[in-house]
This record gives structure tokens, C-alpha cells and sequence, in this order.
């Protein structure tokens, strides 16, 4: 390159992120940077400094920063010719990039470059800088780079596993322990909306209706409310106005399992070090780790309202809130949602359901029943349901020592015992199969291949067989608090009327079948029938002071 009398002089400074000093407005490294090649230009009387360019806090994988993208725009319209750095590390660390840059771009804009403490000068270095020594240490830098990176990932996989938050910020309704940033603690106001959003949800209300009701309440967005609080938050979203509450926002807050106390990390990853874009995990590979913070909202609330996200819980028009029953009535013979139909007839109106299936092609009967009568059977028929079960919960509870008679519980068990006898019909089968392979009756292949059916059938029995028995011990270890939570019950007990929260609370699905008959499933079923199966036994073998009939 053919020296100039005069260069306009860019002098570009980078520092990343993890070797910056927090809390100052430029880093020591970046004033450094500045002093020391300061410093050089003035013992060059043929440059004097255009302007500086830096990129403070920005990793030098790559070349979107924004002090960079400066400097090129203003070599590209033949302002600058001539760039200097620190060292070839505080250009890039992309070797394939900064090698294309110094070799190629430079070059063809007439630009020189200098990198003070490798000794680079584009101007006078040889044939052995430019094919040798050049490549040779932006590969370093680059290498240098990918390391870094590579031990950042592993150290986040340990503190993900660990069950530390990681993330730059805490999801609304937390904030980051003030002595220990990586543990999420609850910020009072923020949960109580989150709890409020639950609540309104099982309610009915829809996400838009819950978004309108908090924005009409004056409560700020998520984004807001951080901004309020003075945390550096951005988002590529920019509108220039204020944000509000929006029905995604809700969405995003009743689906996210971290009210309950779970961390979920490791969503995303970088496709390499060289590239900002994240692409999303399989579910698989994410790190859940429970009880790893407060929760906000109870396990069994979340799961009603993830259940309730996945029926047809839509308003009518005009309305809030779908009808009490959206979601949980179901025709008893082909499965199908029921839909409501409000008929008006010389100033009387009557609501009643019909099967979706047959208002829609006629493929089922009607199986229609009035709201009036539905009211008064499920009203009923809970609330019957749940005298017994407090009934039963209550004799249970007060018997002690049951842990010792627990293998006769099992035995008690008729499901336990149907598994059991299911599971020694596969395991005979298994043996006469064999057998009949010793005897020539049956082919090898065939032995193979109903011996894998048999062994599957055997398998999937043990889990279901060791899933009830588990059942039965979360009864003592909890004291049957989780499978019958007896403040509700009571609530019910007391009820009139029936309300939607108490409904999606208690009830599963409401089956109703041609003859108006209503067959109503309990959420927790299966505890409600162990706390039975303990009662009839705690009845049979006189545990309670009576004996047995």
C-alpha cells in the first residue's frame, strides 16, 4: 500500500461484557484502549484522529456492534482511511471475518490498518505478516473466543442443574435476591396480580377481558412496571408509548410454570458462539427443577387452569366470561362438548344444553337437559358426594398407626389385586411360550415376538401396580391433605348456588347421558377412591373402636 501524506484516523475500542467494570460509565480497559493509541497518534505526525469508535460491553464473536458499524459507514463514504486498534483481538475474533476484513476491505477502500501491540502496520508489513502471522493470530483470537464460550455454557448447565436462576431478568412477580442473584424471591405486589390473573381465569373471564380489567385498574404491564422500578429492561418491541396489559401477556403468565415454584431453563441455546439467534430445545432437554423458589400459585390451581386452557372456553358475544359450565359438560355417549341454546317463549327464557354432535350433523341424540335442572342435580349430587368424602377423610385421619398394617392395605386394594392378577397371566404366558419353543411347537421368530409382547404388557402393569401403591403412601405421608382438602369441602358444603370457581375447583368433566342421568368426575379422583378404599378397611377390621359388621 502506497503511503499518504495525511490520514483521517479512526480509532476503534472494544471491551466485552464479562471483562467490563459494572456500574461505570466507561470501562478501565476502554480508557486505557483510548490513552494508549491516543498516545500513538501523536507521535505520528502524519495521522490525526477522525473520531472514536467504541463498543463497550460487546463481544468480539461477531460484527453487529454498533460503534463498528459506525466506523464502516464512515470509511465506505471515504471519511476515514485509516483504522487503529489496540490489538487484533479488539477488532474481532471472527479469524475468518477480521481476515476478509484486513486482507480484502481495507485494502479495497484504501484504508491502513495498524494494531499497535501486535506490531501491525498494513502500510509496512511484508509478504511473512500478511500470509503468515495474521492469519495465524486472528485464528488464536478466534480460538480463544470459542473457548470462552464453550466454558460459559458449561458453567450456566451447572448452575441451571444447581436449580440458580440465570437469567438477566426475573420473571414478573419475582425479583432477584438481593443477596443472592441467582435465587428468585416473591415481590409481594406483582404476585398478588399474578394471583388475581389465576383467579379471574378460573372464573371465566377470558384472556382479553382480564387484560381490559387490569389496564381499566391502572395496573402496569410487566414491561412498565420494570421500568418503574428502574431496571434496565429492553425489548425489540419499541412503539414509543406507553405499553399495556395484552391478552398474550396474560397467556404468557397463566402457561408459565414457575408460579408454582418450578424453575424452567434452558429453553433456547445459541446455534454457535459466531451467531446471536437462539433456537428453541425439545421439551425433553430443558432443566426443571422443583420447589426452587416460593410459589405464587398452588400446584393443583395451575394445572385446573392449564386444563381449562384446553377446552372451548370462549365468551359469547358481548360477554366476559363463557357460561358456567364451558368446558366441563360432555355428552355420555359420543364424547362431544355440549352447547347452550336459550330459547325465549311469551316472556320466559329457558337455557338448556344439547349434544354439539347432534346439533351440528345429527350423528347423536340430543341428550338435552335445561340449566335449571343441571343446577339442581350437579348442585345435589356434589354436594352429597362431598359430605361422604369429608365423612371418610375425617375416620381416616383420626386413625393412627395405619403405616403398620400397610402391606394388609395393599392386599385390601381390589385394583391392586386385579393388576397383580393380570400380571402373573402375562408372566405364565411368558413361561409356556418358552416351552413351547423347547418343544418345537412355535418358531423362533414367533417366540421373539410375543415374548416381547408379553414383556410389555408385564412392564406397563409393575408401573401401574407401583403408581397405585404410591397413591396409597402419599395418603400417609401427607396426612390425605393432598388428596382431599377438607377447608374446600366445606365451602361446598355450605353453597346454595352453584359458581363457576367452586365448579372448575371441584369438577373434572360432567357427563350427561340421554335419560337427563348427570355422571360427575371429581379432579383427584383417585384419591378420592383410595381415601374410600382406606375407610372401607379402616371399617372392616374395626380400626376406628367399632367392630366389624
Amino acid at each position: 500500500m502506497k503511503g499518504k501524506e495525511y490520514y483521517n484516523t479512526a480509532v476503534y475500542l472494544r471491551l466485552s461484557r464479562d471483562d467490563g467494570d459494572e456500574g461505570k460509565a466507561e470501562s478501565n480497559s476502554i480508557t486505557s484502549q483510548r490513552d494508549l493509541l491516543r498516545s500513538f497518534i501523536r507521535k505520528h505526525d502524519d495521522m490525526e484522529i477522525y473520531d472514536f469508535y467504541v463498543d463497550d460491553g460487546w463481544s468480539g464473536a461477531n460484527f453487529d456492534r454498533p460503534g463498528y458499524k459506525r466506523m464502516m459507514e464512515d470509511v465506505k463514504a471515504g471519511k476515514v482511511d485509516c483504522v487503529i486498534v489496540k490489538d487484533l483481538s479488539r477488532l474481532g475474533r471472527d479469524y475468518i471475518e477480521a481476515g476478509r476484513l484486513i486482507q480484502k476491505t481495507f485494502p479495497a477502500y484504501g484504508v491502513r490498518f495498524i494494531a499497535v501491540n501486535d506490531n501491525y502496520d498494513s502500510l509496512t508489513a511484508d509478504f511473512n505478516e500478511e500470509a503468515l502471522v495474521l492469519p495465524v493470530k486472528n485464528f488464536i483470537n478466534d480460538s480463544y473466543c470459542r473457548d470462552i464460550s464453550s466454558k460459559v455454557k458449561s458453567h450456566q448447565k451447572i448452575k441451571r442443574e444447581k436449580g440458580q436462576f440465570i437469567g438477566a431478568f426475573a420473571v414478573y412477580g419475582y425479583v432477584k435476591d438481593p443477596e443472592n442473584k441467582n435465587r428468585l424471591v416473591t415481590d409481594k405486589y406483582a404476585a398478588g396480580i399474578v394471583q388475581s390473573i389465576f383467579d379471574w381465569k378460573l372464573e371465566g373471564y377470558s384472556f382479553e377481558a382480564i387484560a381490559d380489567r387490569l389496564n381499566g385498574l391502572g395496573i402496569l404491564s410487566p414491561m412498565e412496571y420494570k421500568r418503574s422500578n428502574g431496571e434496565k429492561f429492553s425489548t425489540g418491541f419499541h412503539t414509543g408509548i406507553r405499553t399495556k396489559w395484552s391478552a398474550v401477556a396474560v397467556k404468557r403468565i397463566l402457561t408459565n410454570e414457575i408460579y408454582t415454584g418450578v424453575l424452567v431453563q434452558g429453553k433456547t441455546e445459541r446455534v454457535n458462539y459466531k451467531v446471536k439467534k437462539s433456537v428453541a430445545k425439545p421439551e425433553t432437554e430443558w432443566v426443571r427443577i422443583p420447589d426452587a423458589h416460593e410459589a405464587v400459585v398452588a400446584k393443583e390451581e395451575f394445572d385446573i387452569v392449564q386444563d381449562l386452557l384446553q377446552a372451548d372456553c370462549r365468551a359469547g358475544a358481548g360477554r366476559e366470561k363463557p357460561h358456567m359450565y364451558a368446558g366441563l359438560l360432555y355428552c355420555a355417549d359420543c364424547g362431544e362438548p355440549m352447547v347452550r341454546r336459550v330459547s325465549r317463549y311469551k316472556g320466559k327464557t329457558t337455557v338448556r344444553y344439547i349434544c354439539s354432535n347432534h346439533n351440528k350433523n345429527g350423528k347423536c341424540t340430543r341428550h338435552s337437559i335445561t340449566e335449571e335442572q343441571l343446577d339442581k342435580i350437579v348442585l345435589y349430587g356434589l354436594k352429597s358426594r362431598i359430605d361422604r368424602i369429608v365423612e371418610q377423610s375425617k375416620v381416616v385421619a383420626s386413625v393412627r398407626g395405619l403405616e403398620m398394617r400397610y402391606d394388609d392395605i395393599i392386599a385390601f386394594d381390589n385394583e391392586i389385586v386385579g393388576l397383580k392378577a393380570e400380571q402373573e397371566k402375562y408372566r405364565k404366558l411368558r413361561a409356556a411360550l418358552y416351552e413351547d419353543f423347547r418343544g418345537d411347537i412355535i418358531s423362533e421368530e414367533d417366540f421373539k415376538t410375543f415374548s416381547a409382547i408379553y414383556e410389555k404388557k408385564y412392564t406397563e402393569l409393575e408401573k401401574v401396580i407401583r403408581q397405585q401403591t404410591e397413591n396409597i403412601k402419599e395418603l400417609f405421608k401427607n396426612g390425605l391433605e393432598a388428596g382431599v382438602r377438607l377447608e374446600q369441602f366445606k365451602e361446598v358444603l355450605e353453597l346454595d348456588a352453584l359458581n363457576r370457581s367452586v365448579l372448575v375447583t371441584f369438577v373434572e368433566k360432567i357427563l350427561v347421558y340421554e335419560d337427563k342421568r348427570l355422571q360427575v368426575v371429581l379432579r383427584c379422583q383417585n384419591f378420592y377412591e383410595k381415601t374410600a378404599l382406606l375407610y372401607d378397611f379402616i371399617k372392616s377390621t374395626g380400626l376406628d373402636g367399632q367392630e366389624a359388621c
